[in-house]
């Protein structure tokens, strides 16, 4: 499903820290598809991929995502070696406001790429990845890259890879594949994941 040679054009930004944006890795028509077969989320924030239902569409899109050749695209673009990195798939429909604050990935992941699905946006609700300068503003930014579908923005994290978005609340899509040092990373991201989702779902008016 994944246009790669979309991928593979990506430009390359090295400041303030090393990152890619992409247009065109699917088409309105094929995110409206993915959109069509997600899985029922019905609270904020990123959900584990391995707590959620994958069919239809929906799957198409996450077996590209687990493709080797989208590790190897990445390694190329970001300067890395992600072939054989454990990855892992969260999946965000709804955003709330205090969602996007200023942050750094922790120093377990290796990249992060998101890939977005909505059909339209306007950027003065907020909501737009933004590359930061620093920790301190979210003002201060090198870009600002909107959510649209078959848009996608992808980092190496480093300790200077701050980035967020301006509060937004509401439907958001985007699904996030990140490469990690090592499984042992992974199982415990993704224990935590659940366990979170399982909060949630016991108290959904936690933050």
């Amino acid at each position: 499903m994944i246009n790669f040679n979309a991928l593979e054009a990506a430009k390359v930004y090295d400041a303030p820290f090393r990152f890619i944006t992409a247009e065109g890795a699917l088409t309105k028509a094929q995110a409206g598809e993915v959109r069509r077969d997600y899985p029922t989320i019905d609270r904020s924030g990123y959900l584990p991929l391995t707590k959620l239902d994958v069919k239809g569409a929906f799957a198409s899109l996450i077996d590209d995502l687990q493709s080797k050749r989208l590790a190897e695209i990445l390694s190329d673009k970001l300067s890395l070696d992600l072939v054989d990195k454990p990855r892992m798939i969260t999946v965000r429909k709804l955003s709330k406001i205090g969602d996007g604050r200023v942050h750094n990935d922790s120093v377990s992941k290796i990249t992060t790429m998101l890939i977005y699905l909505n059909d339209d946006w306007d950027p003065a609700e907020g909501g737009a990845i933004r590359a930061l300068n620093g920790p301190d503003d979210m003002d201060d930014f090198s870009l600002e890259f909107p959510p649209l579908a078959g848009n996608v923005f992808a980092f190496a994290r480093s300790d200077t890879s701050w980035h967020g978005h301006p509060p937004f609340a509401g439907e958001r899509y985007v699904v996030q594949t990140t490469f990690l040092v090592s499984q042992d990373a992974l199982d415990r991201k993704e224990n935590r994941g659940a366990l979170q989702m399982l909060l949630k779902k016991l108290n959904p008016f936690a933050s």
